[in-house]
Protein backbone atom coordinates (compact mmCIF):
# COMPACT_ATOMS: atom_id res chain seq x y z
CA UNK A 1 0.00 0.00 0.00
CA UNK A 2 0.92 3.71 -1.01
CA UNK A 3 1.63 5.93 1.52
CA UNK A 4 -0.91 8.10 -0.47
CA UNK A 5 -3.61 5.74 0.04
CA UNK A 6 -6.40 7.89 1.91
CA UNK A 7 -8.21 4.81 4.02
CA UNK A 8 -11.35 5.37 6.14
CA UNK A 9 -11.42 4.80 9.39
CA UNK A 10 -14.90 2.37 10.80
CA UNK A 11 -16.88 5.30 12.20
CA UNK A 12 -19.54 2.87 13.39
CA UNK A 13 -16.96 1.18 15.65
CA UNK A 14 -15.67 4.30 16.87
CA UNK A 15 -18.63 5.63 17.79
CA UNK A 16 -19.41 2.40 19.44
CA UNK A 17 -16.10 2.71 21.61
CA UNK A 18 -16.85 6.32 22.79
CA UNK A 19 -20.28 5.00 24.01
CA UNK A 20 -18.86 2.27 25.91
CA UNK A 21 -16.66 4.58 27.34
CA UNK A 22 -19.19 7.14 28.12
CA UNK A 23 -20.58 4.47 30.45
CA UNK A 24 -17.87 4.23 32.50
CA UNK A 25 -18.46 7.40 34.74
CA UNK A 26 -18.74 7.88 38.64
CA UNK A 27 -22.65 7.79 38.76
CA UNK A 28 -24.12 10.94 39.02
CA UNK A 29 -21.27 12.87 37.71
CA UNK A 30 -20.72 12.04 33.71
CA UNK A 31 -18.38 12.27 32.61
CA UNK A 32 -15.54 11.04 35.49
CA UNK A 33 -12.92 9.10 34.97
CA UNK A 34 -10.16 10.59 37.78
CA UNK A 35 -6.94 8.49 37.84
CA UNK A 36 -5.63 5.66 40.54
CA UNK A 37 -9.94 5.14 40.70
CA UNK A 38 -11.55 2.06 40.12
CA UNK A 39 -13.39 3.62 37.27
CA UNK A 40 -10.39 4.57 35.80
CA UNK A 41 -9.12 1.13 35.65
CA UNK A 42 -12.31 -0.35 34.28
CA UNK A 43 -11.55 2.07 31.48
CA UNK A 44 -8.26 0.87 31.16
CA UNK A 45 -9.50 -2.46 31.44
CA UNK A 46 -11.95 -2.23 28.51
CA UNK A 47 -9.33 0.03 26.06
CA UNK A 48 -7.19 -3.65 27.28
CA UNK A 49 -9.08 -5.17 25.35
CA UNK A 50 -9.76 -3.65 22.27
CA UNK A 51 -6.52 -3.16 21.51
CA UNK A 52 -5.51 -6.94 22.29
CA UNK A 53 -8.55 -7.37 19.90
CA UNK A 54 -7.14 -4.76 17.45
CA UNK A 55 -3.62 -7.08 17.59
CA UNK A 56 -1.61 -5.05 19.76
CA UNK A 57 0.22 -6.37 22.40
CA UNK A 58 -0.69 -4.78 25.52
CA UNK A 59 1.55 -4.29 29.08
CA UNK A 60 1.65 -1.51 31.51
CA UNK A 61 5.06 0.34 31.73
CA UNK A 62 6.92 1.62 34.34
CA UNK A 63 5.64 4.72 34.80
CA UNK A 64 1.96 3.26 34.54
CA UNK A 65 0.99 4.07 31.02
CA UNK A 66 -0.72 1.06 29.07
CA UNK A 67 1.32 0.84 25.73
CA UNK A 68 -0.43 -1.70 22.94
CA UNK A 69 2.51 -2.06 20.47
CA UNK A 70 1.73 -3.05 16.78
CA UNK A 71 5.31 -4.67 16.00
CA UNK A 72 6.71 -3.78 12.90
CA UNK A 73 8.75 -5.56 10.67
CA UNK A 74 11.91 -4.04 11.53
CA UNK A 75 13.04 -4.25 15.25
CA UNK A 76 15.36 -2.01 14.92
CA UNK A 77 14.03 0.71 13.67
CA UNK A 78 12.84 3.89 15.88
CA UNK A 79 9.08 3.53 17.07
CA UNK A 80 6.35 5.67 15.67
CA UNK A 81 3.79 6.46 18.67
CA UNK A 82 0.30 7.93 19.39
CA UNK A 83 -2.06 8.04 21.79
CA UNK A 84 -3.63 10.49 24.55
CA UNK A 85 -5.17 9.54 27.78
CA UNK A 86 -8.43 8.51 29.34
CA UNK A 87 -8.04 10.19 32.70
CA UNK A 88 -10.67 12.96 32.76
CA UNK A 89 -11.47 16.29 34.96
CA UNK A 90 -14.18 15.80 37.37
CA UNK A 91 -17.35 16.07 34.71
CA UNK A 92 -15.66 16.69 31.99
CA UNK A 93 -14.19 14.00 30.06
CA UNK A 94 -16.35 12.88 27.40
CA UNK A 95 -13.86 13.60 24.68
CA UNK A 96 -11.04 15.37 26.70
CA UNK A 97 -7.84 12.42 26.34
CA UNK A 98 -9.88 9.67 25.42
CA UNK A 99 -10.67 10.90 21.50
CA UNK A 100 -6.51 10.99 20.88
CA UNK A 101 -6.72 6.67 21.98
CA UNK A 102 -9.93 5.94 19.96
CA UNK A 103 -8.73 7.52 16.97
CA UNK A 104 -5.53 5.92 17.55
CA UNK A 105 -6.98 2.80 17.90
CA UNK A 106 -9.18 3.14 15.09
CA UNK A 107 -6.26 4.31 12.64
CA UNK A 108 -4.49 0.72 13.44
CA UNK A 109 -7.52 -1.04 12.73
CA UNK A 110 -7.91 0.66 9.44
CA UNK A 111 -4.23 0.01 8.64
CA UNK A 112 -4.68 -3.78 9.63
CA UNK A 113 -7.94 -4.04 8.06
CA UNK A 114 -6.00 -2.94 4.22
CA UNK A 115 -3.36 -5.63 4.85
CA UNK A 116 -0.43 -2.89 6.09
CA UNK A 117 2.44 -4.06 7.49
CA UNK A 118 4.19 -1.19 8.84
CA UNK A 119 8.01 -1.42 9.51
CA UNK A 120 8.43 0.34 12.51
CA UNK A 121 6.87 -0.73 15.58
CA UNK A 122 3.59 1.41 16.27
CA UNK A 123 2.63 2.19 20.22
CA UNK A 124 -0.49 3.38 21.16
CA UNK A 125 -0.61 5.27 24.63
CA UNK A 126 -2.62 6.05 27.14
CA UNK A 127 -0.81 8.05 29.55
CA UNK A 128 -1.29 7.78 33.09
CA UNK A 129 -2.57 10.83 34.61
CA UNK A 130 -2.62 13.64 32.45
CA UNK A 131 -4.75 15.55 34.19
CA UNK A 132 -3.80 17.28 37.47
CA UNK A 133 -4.25 14.63 40.14
CA UNK A 134 -5.44 14.46 43.79
CA UNK A 135 -1.14 14.03 44.29
CA UNK A 136 -1.29 17.56 42.91
CA UNK A 137 0.66 17.19 39.61
CA UNK A 138 -0.26 16.16 35.90
CA UNK A 139 1.07 14.54 32.97
CA UNK A 140 2.71 11.71 35.89
CA UNK A 141 2.82 8.97 32.71
CA UNK A 142 4.29 11.15 30.14
CA UNK A 143 6.81 12.40 32.84
CA UNK A 144 7.77 9.02 34.10
CA UNK A 145 8.12 7.92 30.12
CA UNK A 146 10.67 10.62 29.76
CA UNK A 147 12.75 10.41 33.11
CA UNK A 148 10.73 13.83 34.60
CA UNK A 149 9.45 11.87 37.68
CA UNK A 150 11.86 12.12 41.04
CA UNK A 151 11.96 11.10 44.33
CA UNK A 152 10.03 14.54 45.61
CA UNK A 153 7.32 13.54 42.91
CA UNK A 154 6.99 10.23 44.23
CA UNK A 155 6.67 10.73 47.90
CA UNK A 156 3.68 13.53 46.93
CA UNK A 157 0.71 12.38 49.34
CA UNK A 158 -2.69 11.88 48.33
CA UNK A 159 -5.91 10.67 49.05
CA UNK A 160 -5.89 8.64 52.90
CA UNK A 161 -1.85 9.09 53.11
CA UNK A 162 -1.08 7.34 50.06
CA UNK A 163 2.24 8.03 48.17
CA UNK A 164 1.91 8.98 44.57
CA UNK A 165 4.73 5.73 44.36
CA UNK A 166 2.08 3.82 45.97
CA UNK A 167 -0.39 4.87 44.08
CA UNK A 168 1.95 3.82 40.54
CA UNK A 169 2.24 0.63 42.21
CA UNK A 170 -1.60 0.41 42.24
CA UNK A 171 -1.76 0.94 38.43
CA UNK A 172 0.33 -2.18 37.86
CA UNK A 173 3.48 0.87 37.01
CA UNK A 174 7.07 0.02 39.24
CA UNK A 175 8.29 3.41 40.30
CA UNK A 176 11.42 1.86 41.24
CA UNK A 177 12.19 0.75 37.40
CA UNK A 178 11.16 4.48 35.75
CA UNK A 179 14.39 6.14 35.26
CA UNK A 180 16.21 2.65 33.86
CA UNK A 181 13.15 3.01 31.40
CA UNK A 182 13.52 6.14 29.95
CA UNK A 183 12.39 5.85 26.10
CA UNK A 184 15.14 6.23 23.46
CA UNK A 185 13.64 4.34 20.72
CA UNK A 186 10.53 7.07 19.45
CA UNK A 187 10.95 8.11 16.40
CA UNK A 188 7.79 10.37 15.77
CA UNK A 189 4.86 10.92 18.23
CA UNK A 190 1.02 12.42 16.53
CA UNK A 191 -1.18 13.53 19.18
CA UNK A 192 -5.20 13.94 18.64
CA UNK A 193 -6.97 16.02 20.76
CA UNK A 194 -10.19 17.97 21.19
CA UNK A 195 -9.58 21.53 20.72
CA UNK A 196 -11.14 22.48 24.07
CA UNK A 197 -11.14 26.51 22.23
CA UNK A 198 -13.77 27.87 19.74
CA UNK A 199 -11.40 28.82 16.98
CA UNK A 200 -12.16 25.78 14.96
CA UNK A 201 -15.67 26.06 14.64
CA UNK A 202 -15.69 29.51 14.75
CA UNK A 203 -13.61 29.23 11.05
CA UNK A 204 -15.39 26.05 10.17
CA UNK A 205 -12.23 24.57 9.64
CA UNK A 206 -11.87 20.84 10.26
CA UNK A 207 -8.33 20.49 11.60
CA UNK A 208 -5.97 22.39 13.46
CA UNK A 209 -2.40 21.44 12.98
CA UNK A 210 -0.51 22.63 16.68
CA UNK A 211 1.94 24.65 15.83
CA UNK A 212 3.12 24.95 19.47
CA UNK A 213 2.21 23.98 23.54
CA UNK A 214 2.14 26.83 25.27
CA UNK A 215 3.88 27.64 28.32
CA UNK A 216 2.18 27.91 31.40
CA UNK A 217 2.87 30.50 34.71
CA UNK A 218 1.15 31.11 37.59
CA UNK A 219 2.29 33.96 40.41
CA UNK A 220 0.65 34.83 43.57
CA UNK A 221 0.10 37.97 44.24
CA UNK A 222 -0.58 40.01 47.89
CA UNK A 223 -1.19 43.93 47.94
CA UNK A 224 -1.74 45.27 51.56
CA UNK A 225 -3.60 48.13 52.82
CA UNK A 226 -5.23 48.98 56.03
CA UNK A 227 -8.66 47.67 56.92
CA UNK A 228 -11.68 50.10 58.50
CA UNK A 229 -15.30 50.70 58.76
CA UNK A 230 -16.98 50.97 55.31
CA UNK A 231 -19.14 53.57 56.70
CA UNK A 232 -16.84 55.73 58.76
CA UNK A 233 -13.32 56.11 56.50
CA UNK A 234 -13.50 58.56 53.89
CA UNK A 235 -13.14 57.54 50.41
CA UNK A 236 -9.69 60.03 50.19
CA UNK A 237 -8.52 59.00 53.11
CA UNK A 238 -8.49 54.89 52.30
CA UNK A 239 -5.92 52.36 51.46
CA UNK A 240 -8.42 49.95 50.05
CA UNK A 241 -6.59 46.92 48.48
CA UNK A 242 -9.62 45.82 47.53
CA UNK A 243 -9.61 48.69 44.70
CA UNK A 244 -5.81 48.35 44.50
CA UNK A 245 -6.37 44.72 43.35
CA UNK A 246 -9.00 45.58 40.78
CA UNK A 247 -6.84 48.14 38.92
CA UNK A 248 -4.24 45.59 38.70
CA UNK A 249 -6.60 43.31 37.20
CA UNK A 250 -7.49 45.81 34.57
CA UNK A 251 -3.91 46.53 34.02
CA UNK A 252 -2.89 42.80 33.75
CA UNK A 253 -5.44 42.41 31.20
CA UNK A 254 -4.98 45.37 28.85
CA UNK A 255 -0.94 44.30 29.03
CA UNK A 256 -1.89 40.68 27.96
CA UNK A 257 -4.52 41.83 25.32
CA UNK A 258 -1.30 44.02 24.22
CA UNK A 259 1.17 41.12 23.78
CA UNK A 260 -1.75 39.00 22.33
CA UNK A 261 -2.20 41.88 19.53
CA UNK A 262 1.86 41.00 18.59
CA UNK A 263 3.25 38.42 16.32
CA UNK A 264 5.03 36.27 18.83
CA UNK A 265 1.90 33.33 18.99
CA UNK A 266 -0.32 32.40 21.57
CA UNK A 267 -0.67 34.89 25.19
CA UNK A 268 -3.54 34.79 27.50
CA UNK A 269 -3.48 35.93 31.03
CA UNK A 270 -6.45 34.98 33.61
CA UNK A 271 -7.14 36.05 37.22
CA UNK A 272 -9.62 33.20 38.70
CA UNK A 273 -8.75 33.33 42.07
CA UNK A 274 -8.98 36.53 44.59
CA UNK A 275 -9.63 36.76 47.85
CA UNK A 276 -9.91 39.85 50.19
CA UNK A 277 -9.49 40.07 53.60
CA UNK A 278 -11.24 40.33 56.03
CA UNK A 279 -13.98 39.78 53.29
CA UNK A 280 -17.11 41.63 55.40
CA UNK A 281 -19.46 43.68 53.36
CA UNK A 282 -18.82 46.65 56.28
CA UNK A 283 -15.36 46.81 55.82
CA UNK A 284 -12.34 47.97 53.46
CA UNK A 285 -10.72 45.69 52.66
CA UNK A 286 -7.14 45.22 54.19
CA UNK A 287 -5.30 42.93 51.91
CA UNK A 288 -6.39 41.39 48.67
CA UNK A 289 -4.64 38.19 47.01
CA UNK A 290 -4.62 36.48 43.61
CA UNK A 291 -3.22 34.58 41.44
CA UNK A 292 -2.33 35.22 37.83
CA UNK A 293 -2.39 32.15 35.13
CA UNK A 294 -0.43 33.14 32.06
CA UNK A 295 0.51 31.27 29.05
CA UNK A 296 2.14 32.02 25.94
CA UNK A 297 3.38 29.98 23.27
CA UNK A 298 6.87 32.60 23.19
CA UNK A 299 8.95 32.42 26.20
CA UNK A 300 10.30 35.27 25.73
CA UNK A 301 6.16 36.74 25.81
CA UNK A 302 6.59 35.11 29.22
CA UNK A 303 9.56 36.34 30.40
CA UNK A 304 8.63 39.85 29.51
CA UNK A 305 4.81 39.77 30.69
CA UNK A 306 6.37 38.15 33.86
CA UNK A 307 8.57 41.25 34.52
CA UNK A 308 5.84 43.72 33.82
CA UNK A 309 3.80 41.99 36.63
CA UNK A 310 5.95 43.82 39.43
CA UNK A 311 5.98 47.01 37.98
CA UNK A 312 1.89 47.15 37.48
CA UNK A 313 1.37 45.64 40.95
CA UNK A 314 3.70 48.36 42.18
CA UNK A 315 1.93 51.02 40.34
CA UNK A 316 -1.67 49.86 41.18
CA UNK A 317 -0.35 49.44 44.74
CA UNK A 318 0.55 53.14 44.92
CA UNK A 319 -2.56 54.31 43.57
CA UNK A 320 -4.16 53.31 46.48
CA UNK A 321 -2.14 53.95 48.92
CA UNK A 322 -1.07 50.20 49.70
CA UNK A 323 1.93 48.10 48.86
CA UNK A 324 3.23 45.09 47.34
CA UNK A 325 3.53 42.55 50.02
CA UNK A 326 3.95 39.47 47.50
CA UNK A 327 4.37 39.01 43.84
CA UNK A 328 5.96 35.30 44.06
CA UNK A 329 6.14 33.04 41.14
CA UNK A 330 3.86 29.79 42.23
CA UNK A 331 4.88 27.41 38.96
CA UNK A 332 6.95 27.95 35.20
CA UNK A 333 7.20 25.75 32.64
CA UNK A 334 8.33 26.47 29.12
CA UNK A 335 6.16 26.31 26.03
CA UNK A 336 7.15 23.37 23.52
CA UNK A 337 7.34 23.98 19.44
CA UNK A 338 6.38 21.41 17.66
CA UNK A 339 8.23 19.60 14.59
CA UNK A 340 7.76 21.61 11.78
CA UNK A 341 8.59 18.54 9.75
CA UNK A 342 5.65 16.59 11.40
CA UNK A 343 3.52 19.14 10.89
CA UNK A 344 4.19 19.29 7.22
CA UNK A 345 3.08 15.84 7.00
CA UNK A 346 0.05 16.37 8.82
CA UNK A 347 -1.21 18.63 5.96
CA UNK A 348 0.37 16.93 3.32
CA UNK A 349 -2.05 13.83 4.82
CA UNK A 350 -5.19 16.42 5.39
CA UNK A 351 -4.66 17.67 1.69
CA UNK A 352 -4.89 14.25 0.84
CA UNK A 353 -8.00 13.66 2.44
CA UNK A 354 -9.48 17.19 1.40
CA UNK A 355 -9.37 18.61 4.49
CA UNK A 356 -8.99 22.22 5.22
CA UNK A 357 -6.11 22.67 8.01
CA UNK A 358 -4.66 26.12 9.64
CA UNK A 359 -1.96 26.17 12.65
CA UNK A 360 -3.17 26.95 15.79
CA UNK A 361 -1.28 26.85 18.96
CA UNK A 362 -2.20 24.92 22.44
CA UNK A 363 -3.14 26.73 25.25
CA UNK A 364 -3.50 23.79 27.51
CA UNK A 365 -0.70 21.19 28.55
CA UNK A 366 -0.50 18.13 27.02
CA UNK A 367 1.65 14.58 27.07
CA UNK A 368 3.01 16.22 23.82
CA UNK A 369 4.81 18.71 26.02
CA UNK A 370 6.70 15.88 28.16
CA UNK A 371 6.99 13.17 24.65
CA UNK A 372 8.98 16.13 22.95
CA UNK A 373 11.87 16.05 25.45
CA UNK A 374 12.74 12.36 23.68
CA UNK A 375 11.18 12.60 19.88
CA UNK A 376 9.18 14.67 17.04
CA UNK A 377 6.70 15.68 18.45
CA UNK A 378 3.00 17.57 16.89
CA UNK A 379 -0.78 17.11 17.33
CA UNK A 380 -3.69 17.68 15.73
CA UNK A 381 -6.66 19.41 16.65
CA UNK A 382 -10.76 18.63 16.09
CA UNK A 383 -13.17 21.23 16.45
CA UNK A 384 -15.08 21.91 20.31
CA UNK A 385 -18.40 22.64 19.85
CA UNK A 386 -19.01 26.06 21.57
CA UNK A 387 -15.17 25.67 22.87
CA UNK A 388 -16.60 24.22 25.69
CA UNK A 389 -14.22 22.09 27.23
CA UNK A 390 -13.67 20.39 30.83
CA UNK A 391 -17.80 20.31 31.28
CA UNK A 392 -20.43 18.22 30.98
CA UNK A 393 -21.12 20.06 27.79
CA UNK A 394 -17.95 19.28 26.32
CA UNK A 395 -18.85 17.63 22.39
CA UNK A 396 -16.86 17.28 19.28
CA UNK A 397 -19.00 15.00 16.41
CA UNK A 398 -17.44 11.68 16.17
CA UNK A 399 -17.01 12.56 12.45
CA UNK A 400 -14.80 15.16 13.49
CA UNK A 401 -12.96 12.40 15.19
CA UNK A 402 -13.18 10.00 12.30
CA UNK A 403 -11.50 12.64 10.21
CA UNK A 404 -8.37 13.33 12.41
CA UNK A 405 -8.37 9.41 12.49
CA UNK A 406 -8.08 9.09 8.45
CA UNK A 407 -5.49 12.18 8.72
CA UNK A 408 -3.41 10.17 11.67
CA UNK A 409 -3.45 6.67 9.39
CA UNK A 410 -1.95 8.03 6.48
CA UNK A 411 0.57 10.14 8.47
CA UNK A 412 1.41 6.80 10.07
CA UNK A 413 2.01 4.80 7.12
CA UNK A 414 3.70 7.98 5.35
CA UNK A 415 6.43 8.00 8.76
CA UNK A 416 6.51 4.60 8.57
CA UNK A 417 7.99 4.90 5.00
CA UNK A 418 9.71 7.99 4.63
CA UNK A 419 11.01 8.33 8.51
CA UNK A 420 11.94 11.63 9.75
CA UNK A 421 15.31 12.67 8.69
CA UNK A 422 17.61 13.64 11.73
CA UNK A 423 17.06 17.48 12.90
CA UNK A 424 19.81 19.41 11.64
Amino acid sequence: MGSNVPLKVDREQLQRDFDALAALTEPGRPWTRRSFTPIFLKGRDYLAQRFAEAGLTTHIDAAGNLVGRWAGSNSGAPVLMTGSHSDTVPSGGRFDGIAGILAGLAAIRALRLAGYQPEHSIDLVDFLAEEPSEWGLSCIGSRGMVGALNGEHFAMIGPDGERLDTAIIRMGGVPDGIANSVRSDVGAFVEIHIEQGPVLEAEDIPLGIVSGIAGIARVRLRLEGEAGHAGTVPMAMRADAGMAMARLMLSLRDTARAEANKSRGHFTATIGVVRLEPNGANVVPGAAEAIVDVRAENNAAMDDYLMAIDMLALQAATAEGCRVAAAERLSRTFAVACDIRLQKLIGEAAEVHGLATRPLASGAGHDAAFVARIAPAAMIFVPSKGGISHAPEEWTDTEAIARAADVLALTLSTLDQRPLAPAA
